[in-house]
């Protein structure tokens, strides 16, 4: 998903994207997850899903062993 930084407002940007029904809304972004970038700019949002798994693995890994 990409979104356009409309405009900073205070902690956060107001950025611009296409819902699934292909409507422009607008949300609140905390302005410090996006580092370095200004209003205009498009920023790429994914999703990892190895990263998540990975995660997922170990919090599980870590939960057996606590209750074995």
């Amino acid at each position: 998903m990409q979104v356009i930084i409309d405009r900073f407002e205070g902690d956060f940007a107001v950025v611009e994207y296409v819902n699934d029904d292909g409507h422009e809304e607008f949300a609140n972004v905390p302005k410090v997850l996006l580092i370095d970038a200004d209003e205009g700019d498009v920023v790429d949002i994914t999703v990892n899903k190895d990263e998540t798994k990975r995660r997922a693995d170990n919090i599980k890994s870590l939960m057996d062993s606590l209750f074995e």
